[in-house]
């Protein structure tokens, strides 16, 4: 008779969890994982089957603590909060940014927030195609802008190399006048908002 599983899934994501912080994404492997648990590599087959399983777990640890009752506001800030709230929790974790957009449909905490979403933009008038393309145009801004704030050539070093290149004066300009946009996210979002509106 097998030996019951001692592991949760919670223990699973966090151990898996640990080595993106610490390694990246390059460093994810069920060798690492199972090391950071304590236990042999085969023996971690006992709870996933591959990889990708330990990286949904991952992102649905991440997102679980994610706040999905929109505020009483209108539609655009009940948005904008909702959005808001998954860049937060992942801005804790940036290594995890390229599973976000990886795994969204097997998070049941991602599709909790989808579903948040949904019911703000069809209680005000988004139906059919142009809720498909409003929920779209929202989760590639965010995963999107999370890319380039977290793991982007313009998060730090990146923006101060843009603004030194005197060959391409209008990037060099951008990229200085970008190092004192602090609330670039927002006014984005705002953007894609007004054109949703």
């Amino acid at each position: 008779m097998p030996r019951p599983k001692s592991l949760t899934p919670g223990d699973l994501a966090a151990a898996a969890l640990a080595v993106i912080d610490r390694e990246g994404l390059p460093g994810l492997s069920m060798r690492t994982v199972a090391k950071e648990l304590g236990m042999g590599t085969m023996s971690l087959y006992r709870y996933v089957s591959e990889r990708t399983e330990l990286e949904a777990l991952v992102v649905d640890l991440v997102l679980s603590t994610v706040d999905t009752e929109p505020p009483e506001a209108v539609w655009q800030d009940q948005v904008t909060t909702l959005v808001e709230r998954v860049r937060d929790a992942v801005a804790a974790h940036p290594n995890v940014v390229p599973l976000t957009m990886t795994h969204r449909h097997r998070s049941p905490a991602l599709l909790r927030w989808s579903e948040a979403v949904l019911e703000v933009l069809t209680a005000n008038g988004f139906t059919g195609g142009r809720r498909v393309v409003a929920l779209r145009s929202l989760l590639s801004y965010l995963i999107g802008a999370m890319q380039l704030e977290h793991l982007g050539p313009l998060s730090g070093p990146g923006t101060a190399a843009m603004a030194g290149k005197k060959e391409f004066p209008l990037l060099a300009e951008t990229a200085t006048t970008a190092r004192g946009v602090d609330d670039g996210f927002r006014r984005g979002l705002a953007v894609v908002l007004r054109g949703l509106g």
